[in-house]
């Protein structure tokens, strides 16, 4: 990806560029914050950005770096599905043998997104019923209704009924299956557009697999050959996953940071969110001063 970016920034050179590098975000959650490791992975993306940072000066382009969210430790998953199957409101079909998950049919599911998750509610007069169970559900800190949406700027169009948060040593799964034997197919491997949220054990080969990497060739090789073979390495086990994100961090030190070029472009410690854009625009044209946001999740200026 920085490779890419500095091949396009020095034949194009464009007005705005925009670089990801996802390094952090993986080895973070699979690691923690904390693992002695991190410091190597850290020391890696920088020497990165110091190449990028190096090519941008050259013509005297204004930089900012700016990191999404902050990671903390986790100590295990929320199933909230499967808290919802229970309670009889989620519902699955069975085909050959496995679980999928009906959305259709169901009178409340969960899209799980790291330490948040949205539940769509069908019948309005289940909403509090819903709200009720997910309260009382271990690692459940907050559950937002149509009021608390709104105070938490979370009042979408497409947001769910009800917004859940997680504490900050816990995350949500989108596991809904109650016997582990009917796991849909798609749940061990690496499939982001079949789950119903974000599956940050993905991360892992399962550690119960004798010989996984042999396993991987293996299947490789089936598929070079021109056979279907389906690539079922990954884990189940939510307790895998050391590091998540989503929720305000209790302490600012723990959350995003945003690094600018500009000295006088940033003011205070703290920024909301929401102001990201307007400060990026500014970079774009100093003459456009940035607006006043309020209400959104802050991020710590440097």
């Amino acid at each position: 990806m920085a490779d890419c970016a500095l091949h396009l920034y020095r034949s194009r050179q464009p007005k705005l560029t925009l670089v990801y590098l996802p390094h952090l975000d993986y080895s973070l959650q699979k690691l923690g914050p904390d693992h002695p490791q991190i410091p190597r992975e850290v020391a890696a993306v920088d020497q990165l950005c110091a190449e990028l940072i190096a090519a941008a000066r050259q013509d005297g382009s204004r930089i900012l770096a700016l990191s999404e969210y902050g990671v903390t430790p986790v100590r295990g998953d929320i199933a909230i599905n499967r808290a919802l199957r229970q309670a009889g409101w989620l519902q699955v079909r069975e085909e050959q043998g496995e679980d999928k998950l009906d959305c259709g049919a169901s009178a409340a599911f969960a899209l799980a997104d790291h330490q948040i998750a949205h539940i769509y509610v069908r019948r309005p007069e289940l909403v509090d019923e819903v709200k009720a169970l997910l309260r009382q559900l271990d690692g459940v800190e907050m559950v937002l209704d149509e009021a608390g949406k709104q105070l938490y700027g979370l009042n979408h169009p497409r947001s769910g009924e009800l917004v859940a948060i997680s504490r900050v040593d816990r995350w949500f799964s989108y596991y809904y299956w109650l016997d582990q034997a009917k796991a849909p197919d798609f749940a061990r491997t690496v499939d982001i557009h079949r789950k119903p949220g974000y599956d940050p054990v993905e991360l892992f080969l399962d550690p119960k697999l004798p010989l996984p990497k042999l396993r991987i060739a293996w299947t490789l090789l089936k598929r070079k050959l021109g056979q279907r073979s389906l690539l079922n390495v990954i884990s189940l086990d939510g307790s895998l996953v050391q590091g998540s994100h989503g929720r305000p961090t209790d302490k600012p030190s723990d959350g995003p940071l945003l690094i600018s070029s500009e000295p006088d472009s940033l003011s205070g410690d703290m920024i909301p969110a929401t102001a990201v854009r307007d400060i990026m625009l500014a970079h774009l044209e100093p003459s456009i001063a940035p607006q006043r946001h309020h209400n959104a999740m802050p991020a710590a200026a440097g």
